[in-house]
């Protein structure tokens, strides 16, 4: 712990001058340290409920206060992966309810709902294809808020990064559950 000398002497002002030398020699360091080796924040459940203010009000939808506290936190989300006839690589989407899009005949009048997310791949693995797959999954990322437009023009809102090897931890718990026949796959 620091102290601080309060007396007027030339000695005292020395000595205050060390002390908070040594305070700043040892304590910053060991704060910076253990700031460093603090473990990740963990990730809170968001539900896709929570995307927007309720009611609706003359404005249209509104991000709620709960998703702009969220906005670069480790969060939880549960929901559908949208089926697409097109896979984009090192990206998907989830929802609230499963969705199948018909690029080829739909065009840009998709059924995607306003609470969609834009799930993102690790930068390592931007090139990756990811297979669809059916019933909820469970999702842990970085949630970003904001007006992105990708390469293609669609806008997207709410972003989720996932971190390196998210997907495989997924697929991992997935196989480990029991079908409805009992297997493990």
């Amino acid at each position: 712990m620091c102290v601080q000398l309060t007396t007027g002497t030339r000695l005292a002002r020395r000595a205050t001058r060390s002390i908070a030398a040594l305070c700043a020699a040892v304590v910053l360091p060991l704060a910076a340290a253990h700031a460093e080796s603090a473990p990740p924040a963990a990730a809170s459940d968001l539900k896709f409920s929570q995307f927007f203010k309720s009611p609706i009000g003359p404005a249209g939808l509104e991000l709620s206060d709960a998703l702009r506290a969220a906005d670069g936190r480790p969060v939880r989300l549960v929901g559908y992966m949208v089926a697409q006839e097109q896979a984009k690589p090192g990206r998907f989407w989830l929802t609230p309810r499963p969705v199948r899009m018909s690029e080829h005949a739909d065009g840009e009048a998709d059924d995607l709902p306003a609470a969609a997310v834009t799930v993102l791949l690790d930068p390592s693995q931007q090139e990756r294809l990811v297979a669809h797959r059916d019933g909820l999954v469970v999702l842990t990322g970085t949630l970003s808020i904001g007006r992105v437009e990708d390469e293609s023009g669609r806008v997207s809102w709410i972003r989720l990064q996932l971190p390196p090897g998210a997907l495989e931890a997924q697929s991992a718990s997935a196989s480990a559950q029991p079908d409805s026949h009992g297997h493990r796959h």
